[in-house]
């Protein structure tokens, strides 16, 4: 089969295009024909980084690194210890995150526990792009914070992919809901159910917004300090980056803030919640441009951007 290899720490053209041995599946596995796999910033983090290939990618000593978690495809073979799918089946998931789920290749081995069958209304594209970034935006929303009807939710870059999908998850469970994001973004963040939008260009989100009950904060640096503004005493803040320790903890702790720094995990339960929002149509990926395998590299160079509107896919 066609990988993409990950030669040694770097830009993207340490990605080589290479043909190697299919995957040896476990019994609790399944062996999926990759139909579409998606994009995400962490897979350029881990390929410039060592510590972040240390930690995510957790490859074995001699081991070929093979990058990406998001995969959906059909199912071409099962483990003896799997009784939940078989052969024909169209799945989709994250798969073994963190570890190596060697996800850039034309065939994937993945644990049967963290897929979800794709609803058959839902294209390989749409179904890989609601994977890692639809996961964090449910483990963020739901499992971590609790959201509840009649909540007030600010999502930052809610353009993003793990923005797109909070603002629906968020809808779903009967919140208000302000995104954040450049002024060109204002029309999509709405399309997605946000009931206002936050111009970050224009406006500063702490003086329009100040008792948040969530606050989804995306953003690097002190961006976290100007979100503990915007959640109300007892509220709660969720962060995909910042780390809750020093003057960020004790501020969150003067406004008796419930946090978290999401640490998303492949979890097959919560795809087949997100499987069946889409297949009842309350869950839509944007997938802003697809790619062929082999220009996985391309793809890399624009989610590396950071501009990226929705989900980047590609397509086999």
């Amino acid at each position: 089969m066609k990988a993409i290899i990950l030669s040694e720490n770097g830009g993207t053209d340490k990605l080589i295009l290479k043909e190697i041995s299919k995957p040896v599946i476990a019994p609790n596995e399944v062996l999926i024909q990759t139909k579409a796999l998606s994009i995400n910033p962490v897979d350029g983090f881990v390929r410039q980084n060592e510590i972040y290939t240390k930690k995510k990618l957790l490859p074995q000593l001699g081991e070929e690194m093979i990058l990406g978690w998001d995969v959906a495809g059909t199912v071409v073979e099962t483990g003896s210890e799997v009784s939940d799918f078989k052969n024909g089946d169209e799945v989709f998931g994250m798969v073994k995150f963190p570890g190596h789920a060697k996800a850039y290749a034309e065939y994937v081995a993945a644990p049967a526990g963290h897929l979800a069958q794709k609803p058959a209304a839902t294209s390989f594209n749409d179904a890989a792009a609601a994977t890692l970034a639809a996961l964090t935006a449910w483990q963020g929303l739901v499992t971590y914070a609790k959201i509840q009807p009649g909540d007030k939710v600010l999502i930052h870059a809610a353009a993003g992919g793990v923005g797109h999908y909070a603002i629906q998850i968020a809808k779903h469970f009967g919140a208000y809901v302000i995104g954040t994001g450049s002024a060109a973004s204002k029309d999509f963040i709405l399309s997605q159910g946000a009931d206002e939008f936050i111009d970050y260009g224009q406006e500063k989100f702490e003086d329009k917004v100040q008792d948040a009950d969530i606050v989804f904060d995306s953003i690097p640096g002190d961006h976290i300090l100007r979100s503990i503004k915007a959640v109300k005493p007892g509220g709660r803040l969720v962060s995909l980056l910042a780390f809750f320790e020093g003057e960020i903890a004790e501020k969150a702790k003067a406004k008796d803030l419930l946090t978290y720094r999401i640490a998303v995990e492949s979890n097959g339960e919560d795809m087949k919640s997100i499987a069946k929002l889409m297949a009842d149509g309350k869950l839509k990926s944007h997938v802003s441009e697809v790619y062929n395998f082999e220009d996985i590299p391309k793809a890399q160079d624009k989610v590396d951007g950071g501009k990226t509107r929705g989900k980047v896919v590609i397509a086999l």
